[in-house]
C-alpha cells in the first residue's frame, strides 16, 4: 500500500525468544525515535491466532505487517513479536504485533511464550489491543478467556505505577448492538479478574486501578469491507495526540524516554525470560541510570576532545588568559545543556544525580586549569605590586602610604581578575589563593621595610661613624682636661642631629612609638659604641701616643723647633714636663668618661708615678705604704668603662720610662759635649802662671819681631790643620776615637796642604803683579782672611786610607 511507505518494521523478538538488539537499534535510528523524548506511544495487539490482528494493524496504523492468506488456509502468520512505526500519526507511535495465542504450531510451549509475550506487551505498551470474536462474548469456554486470564495473571507480576489502556476490539460484529454487548463483556472481564489469584496487597483492588477498559466493535472485514474500513478510520482518529491528558495513552507515569527505549526493552525481556517479577519503577530507574551514565560519558568524552577546551587548557599553562571564566563557563554550560536535553525525560532523581556526577567530573577536569589561572593571576598581581610599590617609593610617597595604597589597589585587581576567572558551577574557595597573595605582598612589604630601615639606619650610622671617629681620635690624641667634656659635647651634638634625622625618616613608616623609640635608642647606643670603640682602639696604642708626646715635647721647643742642647737647657724640667704630659695622656685614656661623674685617676697616677717624694716613700724599705696602682679597677669607675687598669698603667709607665730614658741620656751627653767644645780657654790660674812664668819669653819676642812672623806662620798652619782635621768634631765622640781618627787623617792632610802651597808658589808673578802685595798686605791686616784662604786651600783633602771626604767649617 502506498500509505504504508512511511512505515518500517522489524522483528523485535524472534520465535525462539531471542531479542534482536541490532534490529531494534537500526529501527530506532531509522524512525529517529531518540529525538522524541517522552512524546511517543507504544501500542500492542494480542489475540487468538488467525484472528486478523495484522490486518487490523495495517488498516489502522498504515503498517505493512504480513497478513494471512485465506486461500491457503488458516495457519500461523506472525512469529514472535514484530514492531513498526505508525504512519501519519502524531506523536510518534510504535505498534507491536504479537504472535497469536492458542496456535497449534506452539503446542505445549505456547502457554509459556504466551505469558512472556503478554507480560512484555503490558510492560512496554501504553495501549494494548485485545482482538476477540464477537460470538465469544457470553460464552464460558470462549477462546479469549485464557488470554484474559494470562493478561491479568502477568499483571500481578508487573509493579507498574501507571494505568494501561485495554482496548477490546470485537471483530465480526453481529446485529446485536454494542450497547448490549459491552455490559456482558465487562461482566465477563470482571469475573475473570475476580478469579485470578492476587497478592495479599491487591486482594480487594478493583480492575480499574490497573486498567482503563475500552470496547470497540468492527464489522466483518470480508463481508463488509467498506464498513470495516470506515470504522477503523474512526478509531484511528483516537490515536492522534494519544499522549495528551485524557487520551488513550494519557497516563505518562513511568514512561521511559525514547532514547532509552531500546535498552529498556532489552532489560525487560531479559527479566521476563529469567522468570523474575518485573518491577517497572525500579526498571525505569535502572534504565535512567544506565542511559544517563551513557549520555554523561558521551558528553564528558566530547568535552575532553573539544577544540575550544583544548586550546584554553593549553593557553592557561603558559600564562593568564583574558576572559578565562567566561570561556570556560560557556563550554561547560554547552555540554551540560546537551546532557540536559538528552536526559530530560529520564527519572528526575536519577537524571539530577547523574548530572551532578557529570558536573563534578567536569569540574575535576577543569580544576587544574583553573588553579593554573589563579596561580598566574596571583604571581602576575604580585609582580605588578612590586613594580608599583617601588615606583611609588621612588616618587617620594611615604612607605606606609605606598604600601597601603598599592596593597589595596592590587588586592582589588586580583579580586577583579578572579571574578573574570570564576567558574560559576564550582563553589571553589579562592580565599586560600587570595590569602597566599596577601601573605606574599605582606612578606614583600616586610622585606622592603626591613631593607629600607636597615639602609636608613646604616646611613645614619655611617654618618655618625664619620662624624665621631676622626674628631674623637684627634681629641684623645690631644689629651687635656677638656678632652672628655669635648667628646661628650661632640657626641651629644652629633647624636641629636642623627636621631632627629632618623626620626623624620621613620615618620613615613607608620610604626608604633615603642618600635620607633627602640630604633632611636639603638642609634644613640651605636653613637656611644663608636666613641667607646675608638677610645678602646686608641687605648691600645697609648704607649705609642705617650712616646710620641714625650718626644714632641722633649725634642722641640715652644716654637716647635728642634732643640739644640747648648748647655743652657734645664733637661730635668723639660723631662718632667714631657713625662707629665704623657702621664696626662695616660690618665685621659685610662677610662671612658661619657657621663659627668668625677674620678681621681689623674691624681692617683700623678702621685704614684711622677711625685718624687711619694716614690721615695714607696721605695723606702723601712716604710710600708699601700700602692694605689696595685688594683684591677679604678675607684668610682665601673669595669665596663675601664680602658686601662691601674696595674696596666703602672706597667705601661715602667715601659714608657725605660724606652724614653735613652733620649734623656742622649740629651745630657750632648749637652755636656757641647759644653766641653765651647770651653777652650785654660783656667784663670793657668793664665796667671803663664803670664808670670812667660814674661821673659814675651819680652824676647818684643825685642825680636822676627819671632812674631814665625809664630804667626805657625799659627796659620795649625789653624788650617785644625779646620781640615775637624779636631773639635772628632773629640765629641770621646778622646780615644778622636785620636784614632786623627792619626789616620793627619799625614794625608799635611801632604795635601803642602802640595797646595807649592802650587800657589809656582804661579807666574807677571800674570798679576799686584796680586802678591795685595795678598801679603791683606794677610797681615786680617788674620781671618788668611785663615780662610788656608782653609780654602786645604779643603777637599781626601784620605787615601779610608776614602772619606772632610769639609772645613770656615765660620769657627
Amino acid at each position: 500500500m502506498a500509505r504504508s511507505e512511511e512505515s518500517c518494521s522489524t522483528q523485535l523478538i524472534d520465535g525462539d525468544g531471542s531479542f534482536n538488539v541490532t534490529g531494534i537499534e537500526r529501527f530506532i535510528k531509522e524512525v529517529k525515535l531518540g529525538e522524541c523524548g517522552l512524546s511517543y506511544a507504544v501500542v500492542s495487539i494480542m489475540g487468538p491466532q488467525s484472528s486478523g490482528k495484522s490486518t487490523l494493524l495495517n488498516h489502522l496504523f498504515y503498517t505493512n505487517f504480513r497478513e494471512m492468506d485465506a486461500f491457503r488456509g488458516r495457519s500461523q502468520t506472525t512469529k514472535g513479536i514484530w514492531m513498526a512505526k505508525c504512519a501519519g500519526i502524531e506523536p510518534c507511535t510504535l505498534v507491536m504485533d504479537l504472535e497469536g495465542t492458542d496456535g497449534r504450531e506452539r503446542g505445549e510451549d505456547d502457554t509459556a511464550f504466551e505469558k512472556q509475550s503478554a507480560l512484555f506487551a503490558l510492560a512496554v505498551s501504553d495501549i494494548v489491543l485485545i482482538n476477540m470474536w464477537c460470538h465469544d462474548i457470553g460464552r464460558e469456554q470462549a477462546a479469549n478467556k485464557p488470554l484474559l486470564k494470562t493478561v491479568f495473571q502477568v499483571m500481578m507480576r508487573l509493579f507498574s505505577p501507571r494505568k494501561t489502556t485495554l482496548m477490546f476490539v470485537i471483530r465480526d460484529k453481529t446485529r446485536t448492538p454494542l450497547e448490549n454487548l459491552e455490559p456482558v463483556l465487562r461482566e465477563d472481564i470482571q469475573k475473570i479478574w475476580d478469579s485470578v489469584p492476587k497478592p495479599q496487597a491487591h486482594k480487594e483492588t478493583p480492575l480499574s486501578e490497573f486498567f482503563n477498559v475500552e470496547v470497540v466493535a468492527f464489522s466483518s472485514y470480508e463481508e463488509k469491507e467498506e464498513q470495516f474500513k470506515e470504522q477503523v478510520a474512526n478509531l484511528r482518529q483516537r490515536f492522534f495526540h494519544s499522549i495528551a491528558p485524557g487520551g488513550l495513552a494519557g497516563d505518562r507515569r513511568g514512561v521511559v524516554p525514547a532514547s532509552g527505549f531500546s535498552f529498556s526493552a532489552q532489560q525487560i525481556w531479559k527479566v521476563i525470560k529469567e522468570n523474575k517479577d518485573l518491577d517497572l519503577p525500579a526498571h525505569k530507574v535502572m534504565v535512567a541510570t544506565v542511559r544517563c551514565e551513557e549520555i554523561a560519558n558521551e558528553k564528558y568524552a566530547g568535552f575532553t576532545a573539544n577544540e575550544d577546551w583544548c586550546l584554553l587548557e593549553e593557553a592557561v599553562q603558559s600564562g593568564p588568559v583574558a576572559g578565562f571564566g567566561k570561556k570556560l563557563n560557556s563550554i561547560l554550560y554547552t555540554f551540560l545543556s546537551e546532557y540536559d536535553v538528552e536526559a530530560t525525560y529520564f527519572d528526575e532523581g536519577v537524571r539530577s544525580a547523574k548530572r551532578k556526577q557529570f558536573e563534578e567530573k567536569l569540574l575535576q577536569l577543569v580544576q587544574p586549569a583553573h588553579q593554573s589561572m589563579l596561580g598566574h593571576l596571583r604571581s602576575g598581581t604580585l609582580e605588578k605590586f612590586k613594580e608599583a610599590f617601588e615606583k611609588a617609593m621612588k616618587g617620594g610617597e611615604g612607605f606606609s602610604m605606598a604600601a597601603c595604597n598599592c596593597t589595596e589597589s592590587y588586592m582589588a585587581l586580583f579580586d577583579g581578575g578572579y571574578a573574570d576567572a570564576v567558574v560559576e558551577l564550582a563553589n571553589w574557595d579562592s580565599s586560600k589563593v587570595r590569602d597566599k597573595l596577601r601573605r606574599d605582598i605582606d612578606a614583600h612589604v616586610a622585606s622592603v621595610r626591613a631593607a629600607k630601615l636597615s639602609e636608613i639606619t646604616s646611613s645614619y650610622e655611617a654618618k655618625l661613624n664619620e662624624a665621631l671617629s676622626g674628631p674623637v681620635e684627634a681629641l684623645l690624641d690631644g689629651a687635656t682636661n677638656e678632652t672628655w667634656p669635648a667628646i661628650r659635647k661632640l657626641l651629644q651634638r652629633e647624636t641629636e642631629s642623627a636621631v632627629s634625622g632618623l626620626s623624620s625618616a621613620l615618620s613615613g613608616f607608620d610604626m608604633d612609638e615603642q618600635t620607633k623609640d627602640k630604633m632611636l635608642t639603638s642609634l644613640e647606643d651605636y653613637a656611644k659604641g663608636v666613641v667607646e670603640a675608638k677610645a678602646r682602639e686608641e687605648a691600645g696604642r697609648v704607649l705609642i701616643r705617650m712616646k710620641d708626646r714625650f718626644s714632641t715635647l722633649f725634642s722641640h721647643d715652644s716654637d716647635s723647633m728642634p732643640r739644640v742642647w747648648t748647655g743652657k737647657e734645664d733637661i730635668r724640667a723639660i723631662t718632667k714636663t714631657a713625662r707629665s704630659a704623657s702621664l696626662k695622656l695616660l690618665s685621659v685614656m685610662a677610662a671612658i668618661r661619657l657621663d659627668d661623674n668625677v674620678d681621681n685617676i689623674e691624681n692617683t697616677l700623678s702621685s704614684s708615678l711622677v711625685d718624687t717624694k711619694s716614690n721615695a716613700a714607696v721605695t723606702d724599705g723601712s716604710i710600708t705604704t699601700f700602692d694605689p696602682l696595685a688594683s684591677s679597677t679604678w675607684e668610682q669607675v665601673p669595669p665596663a668603662k675601664t680602658l686601662i687598669t691601674p696595674v696596666q698603667c703602672k706597667s705601661l709607665w715602667r715601659q714608657f720610662r725605660a724606652e724614653t730614658e735613652y733620649s734623656v741620656t742622649q740629651a745630657i751627653s750632648a749637652q755636656e759635649a757641647n759644653k766641653r767644645n765651647n770651653n777652650w780657654l785654660p783656667p784663670p790660674w793657668a793664665i796667671v802662671a803663664l803670664m808670670v812664668l812667660g814674661f821673659n819669653e814675651f819680652m824676647t819676642l818684643l825685642r825680636n819681631p822676627l819671632y812674631l812672623g814665625v809664630i804667626f806662620v805657625g799659627f796659620l798652619i795649625m789653624k788650617a790643620l785644625w779646620v781640615q782635621l775637624d779636631i773639635s768634631g772628632e773629640f765629641r765622640n770621646g778622646a780615644l776615637p778622636g785620636l784614632l781618627s786623627l792619626s789616620t787623617k793627619f799625614l794625608p792632610t799635611v801632604m795635601n796642604l803642602l802640595r797646595k802651597l807649592a802650587e800657589e808658589g809656582q804661579m807666574p808673578a807677571t800674570n798679576n803683579p799686584q796680586r802678591n802685595p795685595a795678598v801679603a798686605s791683606k794677610s797681615f791686616q786680617n788674620g781671618s782672611t788668611s785663615s780662610d784662604m788656608s782653609s780654602s786651600a786645604s779643603s777637599g783633602v781626601t784620605s787615601s786610607g779610608n776614602g772619606t771626604e772632610y769639609s772645613s767649617h770656615t765660620k769657627e
